[in-house]
């Protein structure tokens, strides 16, 4: 009798375009995804180490590896990924209209993003921090030289709010120009147009290291703010969300059981380790939770290799460090949940 309670509630619950906690239909980006056969997803206009093509056309980067991931959980294929390139303005509003599936793009999760925008951040795949580059011919040597400075800086981004947060607390004068291309900004820079550029302190590593005269520019000492960059998804996709989430977790989780792309596929055979066997999908039944196969972690490692992997690829070439990045046992913050 409680069964056909249950079954009757459920079926009333569909009936108002509802469901029950009983009731499992398929996420509708998932449902997208697949009926496409390939993942879109929204990055940056070029950001070396996080998004940017090569000389073949091929993207690579940080971000990217996230795009790969999500990639080679739903679909089996790390490469089946349509890479839309996008502005720090276009790139919420992208989202939100359904543009773009995922958004991997170097965004700071912040209180107003999550609850105005209507986005989910799904993990913080960088720590990272707002910084200041400077001409080394320059007397500035500190944050604080900068009063009375000409700084340029990219529209719509969160660096806006930290560095105007940070000249006021000091009791500092500025005055900002902004642009919503890098290019345009970097070339402005570059022409003397600014005293100063700021960005995530990653960024501004890129593009110095794009510039024809990299040693003619210096990064100033201080970080004057907190910025976790992390993909997004569009709010009220939970299962899609989770995917997203846990593509990317099984790249931190896979690094610290010792996971890479050339040895997981023998150690989803050779280890005895209880972890090893729930990520390879041997055990525990975890793909089919968020509807996938049973080995879509197995595919995102063998694929895309570990968050370690993915960080010394993209961005120890351009000497930046691991830092505030490294595993929570090695000193720094990247934590994920455990796959149980």
């Amino acid at each position: 009798m409680l069964h056909s309670r249950c079954a009757a509630l459920a079926l009333g619950l569909l009936a108002l375009g509802l469901s029950s906690i009983s009731v499992h239909a398929a996420a509708p980006t998932l449902e997208t995804v697949k009926a496409r056969g390939a993942v879109r997803c929204g990055v940056s206009t070029g950001f070396p180490g996080f998004s940017l093509p090569d000389s073949q056309g091929i993207y690579r980067g940080l971000d990217v590896d996230v795009c790969r991931a999500v990639a080679a959980a739903t679909l089996g294929d790390a490469g089946k990924v349509q890479y839309v390139p996008l502005t720090a303005v276009q790139r919420f509003t992208a989202l939100q209209s359904g543009e773009v599936d995922v958004l991997a793009r170097n965004a700071t999760w912040t209180y107003t993003r999550t609850a105005q925008l209507g986005l989910t951040f799904v993990g913080v795949n960088y720590y990272d921090g707002t910084g200041f580059m400077v001409a080394k011919s320059s007397p500035v040597t500190q944050a604080r030289d900068l009063s009375g400075a000409t700084i340029c800086v990219q529209a719509g981004t969160d660096t806006l709010l930290g560095v105007q947060d940070y000249f006021s607390r000091n009791s500092l004068k500025f005055s900002l120009v902004t642009f919503e291309n890098v290019d345009t900004m970097k070339a402005a820079f570059v022409g003397g147009r600014c005293d100063a550029i700021t960005s995530d302190s990653t960024q501004l590593i890129g593009i110095r290291s794009s510039l024809p005269t990299t040693t003619e520019y210096r990064l100033l000492p201080e970080i004057v703010t907190k910025e976790p960059l992390s993909p997004a998804v569009r709010g009220g996709d939970d299962q899609w969300a989770n995917i997203v989430r846990w593509s990317f977790y099984a790249m931190v989780n896979a690094e610290e059981l010792g996971l890479t792309a050339e040895n997981v596929k023998a150690q989803a055979v050779a280890s005895s380790d209880p972890n090893v066997q729930r990520l390879v999908g041997k055990t525990g039944d975890l793909g089919k939770m968020l509807g996938l196969e049973p080995a879509w972690a197995l595919n995102v490692v063998a694929q895309v290799g570990n968050y370690g992997e993915s960080f010394k690829r993209n961005l120890e070439p351009l000497g930046v460090e691991r830092g505030l990045n490294r595993l929570w046992r090695d000193g720094g913050l990247m934590f994920a949940p455990p796959l149980r």
